[in-house]
């Protein structure tokens, strides 16, 4: 998995409770897929934590190669209905 420093230095500090695992999980097999029009591109998957039933989904931001993660978050206001 390849992590720009902003992902490593900001977003693992900031948001521990995502597993990185997930990110590339959401990267490889995506809900939706969309590009942004800095050339960034932003994924979206389901995801369950442990010990919890409701699926959410996570917003995961690649850089244009689509492999190199940039971000991610919880994305509260994504609808599949909407993908």
């Amino acid at each position: 998995m390849k992590t720009t420093r902003y992902f490593e230095e900001q977003v693992r500090r900031k948001r521990p409770y995502i597993d990185p695992a997930w990110c590339v999980e959401v990267v490889d097999n995506p809900v939706r897929r969309e590009e942004q029009p800095d050339g960034r591109i932003r994924f979206w998957g389901e995801i369950v934590q442990p010990g919890e039933h409701t699926r959410r989904f996570l917003r995961v931001i690649t850089l244009a190669d689509g492999e190199t993660i940039h971000n991610a978050f919880f994305d509260r206001r994504f609808r599949k209905d909407d993908a």
